[in-house]
């Protein structure tokens, strides 16, 4: 029966998903982002005349990182603010007393809309991404080397971030928590980036603010597997010690035990939720 439940609330939130009015932002701002950077990948021949075929491989790689930044950017803003009404909207619009007055478990309602926003933002992130990386190849030619590990990975942190969000949501509003949630995802970023420099700068104590920031919140970490996955693998040995710090370049591969990390960090907020919307009164 509590398999049944979740599945059937994960279908309803889905569902709910869909009719929502930021499903049309993001399917908005996705074709406009798509139809930028077809433009610019198209632009890169006729702007950088006398390019060679590897220097311009390398161009697009840079830029496809930061058009997927782009693309990570929209599904952050998507997740959060889809997680927000989730919990705190029908608490506040008395939908959840509905729902769990039947003998249904607040646990197995929580579950169902966390797996059908899960769902939700993977699919997005698949599609968008997958779209974005045929225009790339139909505009200059080129292919990540790990496109399936990379679009994953932007699954992986949208989940994250719809995790936090839902954890937001159970003591706030959703307004509130949509805020704070991309708030939190951009400060991250920027505390990687700080540390990044801090890695190129020699800077033990700065490049720190980013191994700590990574570990508090995820999702700047799996951005930067992603970059590592989407950008080509001659970059840093071309360039090497001139790169490092650069803001759209992954240095490494995460590591399994940093991935295990993201996957219990997901694992322990959902249950710091549970436990928060067991106890909260309706």
């Amino acid at each position: 029966m509590t398999v049944r439940t979740v599945l059937t609330v994960a279908g309803l939130t889905l569902q709910e998903a869909a009719r929502r009015r930021v499903l049309r932002s993001l399917a908005v701002l996705t074709v406009l982002l798509l139809a930028l950077s077809a433009w610019g990948f198209s632009r890169i021949d006729a702007e950088f005349d006398g390019l060679t075929s590897g220097e311009a491989r390398l161009v697009a790689s840079l830029v496809l990182n930061l058009v997927m930044f782009g693309l990570s950017l929209i599904a952050a803003l998507g997740t959060a603010f889809l997680a927000g009404p989730t919990l705190a909207g029908d608490m506040e619009s008395g939908a959840a007393l509905a729902i769990l007055a039947r003998p249904v478990r607040r646990s197995a309602v929580l579950l169902g809309k966390w797996l059908g926003l899960v769902c939700f933002g993977a699919g997005f992130v698949t599609v968008a991404g997958l779209a974005q990386l045929l225009v790339v190849r139909l505009t200059v030619g080129y292919w990540p080397p790990a496109p399936v590990t990379g679009l994953a990975l932007l699954a992986a942190q949208a989940t994250v971030l719809l995790t936090l969000g839902l954890l937001l949501s159970s003591v706030s509003s959703p307004m509130a928590s949509g805020v704070v949630a991309v708030g939190l995802f951009g400060s991250t970023w920027i505390a990687g980036v700080v540390g990044a420099f801090g890695t190129a700068l020699d800077n033990e104590s700065v490049a720190r603010v980013g191994t700590v920031s990574r570990m508090l919140l995820p999702t700047d970490g799996l951005w930067r597997g992603a970059m590592n996955a989407f950008q080509d693998p001659s970059m840093l040995i071309e360039f090497g010690p001139a790169m490092q710090g650069h803001p759209f370049l992954g240095e490494a591969a995460l590591t399994g035990t940093y991935l295990a990390w993201a996957a219990l960090w997901v694992v322990l907020v959902l249950g710091l939720t549970t436990v928060v919307f067991r106890r909260r009164d309706l």
